[in-house]
């Protein structure tokens, strides 16, 4: 099927490739339950544990995991290409230096200079999809002709292993990890057609505490981390039931494909129960909808490109199938989907 729009005045932009990289090795779950408490939330399906994850060193900084993931990109279209990016995206979960993004610093790191370049924050879990629909924006509408997104999520060692988080029912959950996409304008793996969608009356839902009064960047005593409440924690669970079908079931409609016929569905993967929603949602079977969760649990936003990345090594991605991406971010205020004619090297 030609999904391609013969009166869209828009030059087509592709998804080209995707790469992922996985800081250190594999922390098993046995980690944190010697540390666990007695805790009615870790009863909670949304804090039920993967198997693995990884863990980003203290001294691995978001440069580091945007380097070493964009290296595999590097050896498949050359060094020139990616020295030649037009515009550059980046998306970190913890920045290192709350100034400022990396964005320039990974320029330089890989010898770019991109006419644009945006560190982007909000979109959380979702932000993969959002830097693609910015990305496609810019390469429509200017002379750009390339552009890399990446996707750093680096929080799970740092904040889930400190001593007074270590213990709580969602320390578990997260794992670090970088994903990193190439934008190509041209028709080689056509992006059909992106959703994006903000709710502004979810917004201030997801919280930030050091379990104290002092502010996160003020000195004193506290460990800070994102906090729930069992009555949050059913609002953002019927939330992203809802939103990530949503968006995703909007996106078929406007490419004219039914959701049980999309050949791979990749979403975020905050926990089993949402994965599983989500495919009975689209009416898929849990073979078009793979995860990396129970290896890496909740990679935030690197969990769409790092998934995709996985599956594409191992050729379980037809060239011309139809890939279909959707996520939500934070408590809600965020979801957006993407599909995709795949053609993606590998």
């Amino acid at each position: 099927m030609d999904f391609t729009d013969p009166t869209l005045r828009t030059p087509p932009v592709s998804l080209a490739d995707v790469s992922g990289y996985l800081p250190g090795d594999p922390v098993g779950t046995e980690y944190f339950t010697q540390f666990s408490r007695s805790d009615r939330m870790a009863k909670n399906v949304m804090f039920r544990a993967p198997k693995g994850r990884h863990h980003v060193g203290r001294d691995e900084t978001a440069v580091d995991m945007v380097e070493r993931a964009v290296a595999p990109l590097v050896e498949r279209h050359g060094a020139r290409e990616i020295s030649n990016i037009d515009v550059l995206l980046t998306h970190t979960q913890l920045p290192d230096n709350p100034v400022l993004g990396p964005g320039p610093e990974v320029a330089r790191r890989l010898g770019m200079k991109p006419r644009w370049v945006f560190d982007i924050h909000n979109g959380g879990c979702a932000a993969f999809v959002h830097m693609m629909w910015t990305a496609r924006m810019i390469l429509q509408t200017t002379d750009a002709r390339t552009a890399l997104i990446a996707c750093t999520q680096n929080c799970a060692g740092p904040v889930f292993t400190q001593s007074d988080i270590r213990g709580l029912a969602q320390a578990p959950v997260p794992g670090d990890g970088c994903g990193v996409g190439l934008l190509v304008k041209n028709n080689s793996a056509p992006i059909l057609d992106i959703e994006c969608r903000t709710y502004p009356e979810f917004a201030g839902d997801m919280e930030f505490s050091t379990n104290g009064d002092r502010k996160y960047w003020e000195p004193g005593a506290g460990q800070g981390c994102v906090t729930f409440t069992e009555s949050k924690v059913a609002k953002v669970m019927t939330r992203g039931n809802r939103l990530v079908p949503e968006v995703a079931q909007a996106v078929c409609k406007r490419i004219g494909v039914k959701s049980s016929d999309i050949d791979t569905f990749v979403t975020n993967q905050p926990n089993r129960l949402f994965l599983r929603n989500w495919n009975e949602a689209m009416e898929l079977p849990p073979e078009r909808h793979p995860d990396t969760f129970d290896s890496c649990g909740n990679l935030f936003a690197a969990g769409i490109p790092v998934t995709l990345d996985a599956e594409n090594r191992a050729g379980r991605l037809r060239n011309g199938s139809v890939v279909l991406m959707a996520a939500f971010a934070h408590a809600g205020d965020f979801a957006g989907a993407a599909a995709v004619r795949w053609g993606a090297a590998r």
